[in-house]
C-alpha cells in the first residue's frame, strides 16, 4: 500500500522499527525469529540478482505481473493522499516505459492487479470497488464490490487472493466475489500484518510486507510463513541513483512488486518510485 499521509505518525514508526530493523546482506535473507508455540521458525530464503532494468521514478507501484510476456503494473495515486497517479497499463520491460495506460478516475486510489481466465482485476485501497477488464486490450468490462480496504491480490488459478493490510488473505469466487475463506497468515511468533502486494508462484503466495524489505513465502494451504527472504540493499547496491533522497528516507520509496513469467520462470521485483525492477532467482 499506501500513502503515508494516512497513516498515524505513531503506527508508521512501530511498522518501520519491526519491519526494517536488519541487515541482512543483498543477496541473502537472515532472520532473527526463533521458534515458539510449536511452529518452525521461516527458512531463510537466498536470492540471486541476475538482471537489472530501469523503472519509471513516478511511478508508485501497487501491483506488477507479465501475462503471455508481457510486463504489466499498477499504480496508486490520488490528490487527496499523494502528487502521484493511479493507471494499469503495459511496461516495456527493456526501457521501463509505458506502452498503454489505462488511468483511473482521480477519486480511486488504485492498488494490486491480477490476471485470470482473460481478464485483468484491479483493486482500489478504500473505494470499496474492484475494476475488471480484458487482459489483452485493457478494455474495462466490470466492477466489483469489495469488503475491506483493497491492498494486494493474485490468484491460484481459480481464486482471487486479496490482501488488505491486515493478516488476513481472502479467496474470493472471480465469478461472484463472495468470500470462499479467510486464511490468517502466521509465523512462529504469531500473525504477520501488513502484508501487501501478492503473487503465486509454484504453489506458494509470495508477499511483499509492507514498510519492510520483506518478502514473505506463505502456504496458502493454512498461511504459515514457510520463508523470508531479506531484500535491504537491493536498490543501494545495484543502482547508481542516490538512494540517499528523501523519498527513500521517508518511507515513500518502499519495496513493492513481485511479478513471475510462468512461460520463463523468471522473478522480477521493483519498488514504488525506484528507478530499477530487478530480476532475481530465490535459492
Amino acid at each position: 500500500m499506501k500513502s503515508l499521509i494516512s497513516i498515524s505518525f505513531g503506527l508508521l514508526v512501530a511498522v518501520v522499527m519491526t519491519g526494517c530493523n536488519n541487515t541482512g546482506n543483498t543477496d541473502s535473507a537472515a532472520t532473527s525469529t526463533t521458534e515458539t508455540g510449536g511452529a518452525p521458525a521461516p527458512a531463510s530464503l537466498q536470492y540471486t540478482v541476475t538482471k537489472v532494468y530501469p523503472h519509471d521514478t513516478l511511478s508508485y507501484t501497487q501491483g506488477l505481473l507479465v501475462f503471455e510476456g508481457q510486463l504489466m503494473e499498477s499504480t496508486g495515486g490520488s490528490p487527496e493522499y499523494n502528487p502521484y497517479h493511479s493507471w494499469v497499463g503495459k511496461v516495456d520491460l527493456a526501457t521501463g516505459k509505458v506502452s498503454q495506460k489505462v488511468p483511473l478516475d482521480s477519486v480511486y486510489f488504485g492498488e494490486g492487479i491480477t490476471i485470470l481466465n482473460g481478464k485483468l482485476y484491479q483493486l482500489t485501497w478504500k473505494g470499496r470497488k474492484g475494476f475488471v477488464y480484458d487482459a489483452k486490450t485493457l478494455k474495462r468490462i466490470q466492477e466489483f464490490p469489495l469488503k475491506t480496504e483493497g491492498w494486494g491480490i493474485t490468484n491460484d488459478s481459480t481464486n482471487l487472493i486479496v490482501s488488505d493490510g491486515s493478516s488476513n488473505l481472502y479467496f474470493l469466487n472471480p465469478t461472484d466475489f463472495s468470500t470462499r475463506r479467510i486464511v490468517s497468515v502466521t509465523d512462529n511468533n504469531g500473525p504477520v500484518n501488513n502484508i501487501n502486494e501478492l503473487e503465486f508462484i509454484h504453489g506458494f503466495i509470495y508477499a511483499n510486507k509492507y514498510q519492510s524489505d520483506y518478502i514473505l513465502k506463505i502456504d496458502p494451504a493454512n498461511g504459515q510463513v514457510a520463508g523470508i527472504a531479506n531484500l535491504s540493499g537491493l536498490l543501494s547496491n545495484h543502482t547508481k541513483e542516490n538512494t540517499r533522497q528523501q523519498k527513500y528516507t521517508d518511507g515513500e520509496a518502499v519495496l513493492n512488486g513481485i511479478a513471475f513469467d510462468a512461460g520463463t520462470g523468471k522473478i522480477y521485483v521493483t519498488g514504488k518510485l525506484w528507478p530499477n525492477l530487478f530480476e532475481i532467482s530465490f535459492q
